[in-house]
Order: C-alpha cells, then sequence, then structure tokens
C-alpha cells in the first residue's frame, strides 16, 4: 500500500509549493524542469517581482549540452535517455574528441557535486544553480534551477543561493518518497 501510494504522488505538484516559496523567498526565479519529447523542457517558471531579461518560459526545451539544467539530466538520467539528445547536438557542433571528453567530465563534476552551476553562461549577467529532484526509486524526477542576475547572485557552491536550492530540493525529494 505503500508504495501505491508513492507512486500516486506527483512531483511536480509537490515541488510547485516549494518552487514558488524559493523564488518570492530569495527574489529569483526558479524553474521546474521536466523530460520531455525533445529534451529537458520548462514546465513551471516563478519569477520574481522584477524578472529577468531572458528567453526562458514555460515550455522552453533545454539543450543537455549547453545548460547547466540540461546537464543535470544527462548526468543522473540513465544513458539510453540521452544518448541520442547528446549524439545529435555533439554532431550539430561538430563536436572534436576533446570536447566530448570534456562534456564527460563536466557531467561526473555534476554528479560529484550534486548540482550544476552556470556564472555568466550561456547567459551573459546571469547565474543559476541547478539540482535533481529524486523519486522514491531514486530515479531522477525534474530538475530544479533558479536564476538571477550576476550583481545580486552568489555562484558561490556553499552560498545561501546554493544552500537553499540544496534544500529545497532534498524536502522535495522526501515528500515524493526518496531516501537516499
Amino acid at each position: 500500500l505503500g508504495l501505491a501510494a508513492l507512486e500516486q504522488l506527483d512531483p511536480l505538484t509537490e515541488a510547485s509549493g516549494e518552487a514558488a516559496q524559493l523564488a518570492a523567498d530569495s527574489g529569483l526565479s526558479v524553474a521546474l524542469v521536466v523530460r520531455g519529447n525533445l529534451g529537458p523542457t520548462v514546465v513551471r517558471l516563478d519569477e520574481p517581482r522584477y524578472p529577468l531579461h531572458m528567453n526562458l518560459r514555460v515550455g522552453t526545451v533545454m539543450s543537455v549540452f549547453n545548460t547547466i539544467t540540461g546537464r543535470v539530466f544527462a548526468a543522473y538520467l540513465p544513458p539510453r535517455l540521452t544518448e541520442e539528445m547528446i549524439a545529435s547536438e555533439m554532431a550539430a557542433r561538430q563536436a572534436g574528441i576533446e570536447e566530448q571528453a570534456a562534456f564527460q567530465s563536466a557531467l561526473q563534476r555534476v554528479r560529484e557535486r550534486g548540482m550544476a552551476r552556470a556564472v555568466g553562461y550561456p547567459l551573459p549577467g546571469i547565474n543559476a544553480f541547478s539540482v535533481p529532484v529524486f523519486d522514491h526509486a531514486g530515479q531522477l524526477a525534474l530538475v530544479m534551477t533558479t536564476l538571477g542576475p550576476a550583481a545580486t547572485f552568489s555562484s558561490d557552491w556553499n552560498g545561501v543561493i546554493a544552500q537553499r536550492l540544496r534544500s529545497a530540493a532534498a524536502d522535495i525529494s522526501a515528500q515524493i518518497g526518496y531516501r537516499g
């Protein structure tokens, strides 16, 4: 019965309240991203009172190669689910062996830290952190990303923003049954 109840939990529903609270408390944008048919897809975006000027909206499909959100997906999803997307993006970029190796190394660093960070790239002047949210089976349920202007967004791995995002993701994971 317990497993059946866990199966009924919707990670997005559970995460929405946390995302809204994090955005309100921090004054930063918070995006919830799930795996879609075309790649990581933004399904919720909570913006602060003064939103950022960027092309991130509900429905945006994120690059697995060029965004930290996509890299979290690539780092935590089973390879069979990301191989085609990664290969397609690398072919489009005409990525060489060195660039492919650097990408794999970046994914390993995401796994080691449990999160990814962007400092002014791919959006100049915008910093971001992305963290995985896991379901009761230990599978990636969604990715939570917070973004803000570099002038007010501390990119310190152990700073307040990173800690709050990690805590929110851990709370959501626990709510949907993750015990890792």
